[in-house]
């Protein structure tokens, strides 16, 4: 059985040190594999799933992992549709790295999204990249946005210490690339959100280093640390079952993840 998922203490001292993480080694990067495994678990307990606290059918946007797209999330959705809300692809197709048009095309789609729902703001999952962009959007447009959650995304500390970061740079390229990783842009990523935000991370993680994807403390932010590959997060039972209560809570009425 999966261990109950925690918070992590929300002390700065306590705060793992995202600036100086490593990738992660080569047997994490090697039990990878286990994300068919999760993927099986998930379906054989979705008639447990169903059982779960229903939402308040509020919109949630989800937004996939750097080079993953629809296909990647539509078990994640089809969850979040199971428990009464209305889960949105993110509309860009597969997910190749970073994009200026995204300025534009990402709060088009948030608007488009109120627009459907009769004006409820918007929650915001985001795999991974996707995870920053998702970020990224919500300090940008927090009138627009509920809530926030993140399913091991770097968004602070060494940006490198992913096994990804050599293929997303053979990919990204430009000045407009060169400034999202710059120390300015990298400072101001890892700042709090002002909207209730959940991050949550594994040590399990074998393609990101698990401390880069942890928050400064503020308010409404908090950490949770599940058992999940890096791969089968939008599929892992604990990470669902986080996510599901996460955005059971009634809106404006936050409170920290107890197991």
């Amino acid at each position: 059985m999966a261990s109950t998922p925690e918070p992590v203490a929300e002390n700065p001292a306590l705060l793992p040190d995202a600036a100086n993480a490593a990738l992660p080694g080569h047997l994490l990067r090697t039990l990878e594999w286990r994300t068919g495994m999760e993927y099986i678990s998930a379906r054989l307990a979705m008639r447990r799933i169903a059982g779960w606290p229903p939402g308040d059918g509020h919109p949630v946007l989800v937004l996939p992992g750097f080079l993953a797209g629809p296909g990647s999330t539509e078990l994640l959705r089809n969850v979040l549709r199971q428990l009464d809300y209305r889960a949105y692809d993110w509309g860009l197709g597969t997910n190749m790295g970073y994009r200026a048009s995204m300025k534009e095309t990402l709060p088009a789609r948030l608007h488009h999204i109120r627009e459907r729902t009769d004006g409820r703001r918007v929650s915001l999952i985001g795999w991974s990249a996707g995870g920053i962009y998702a970020r990224e959007l919500a300090r940008s447009l927090p009138d627009d946005v509920r809530s926030v959650i993140t399913l091991g995304s770097p968004f602070r500390g060494n940006h490198q210490a992913t096994t990804a970061w050599r293929i997303w740079r053979l990919v990204n390229r430009g000045a407009d690339v060169t400034e999202s990783v710059s120390e300015r842009a990298l400072n101001r990523r890892a700042q709090p959100l002002s909207v209730p935000t959940t991050c949550i991370y594994s040590k399990s993680d074998g393609i990101v280093a698990w401390q880069c994807c942890t928050s400064l403390p503020a308010p409404e932010t908090e950490n949770v640390e599940v058992r999940s590959s890096h791969l089968g997060y939008g599929h892992n039972v604990q990470t669902l079952s986080v996510i599901a209560d996460r955005l059971a809570q009634p809106e404006g009425r936050w409170r920290p993840f107890r197991p």
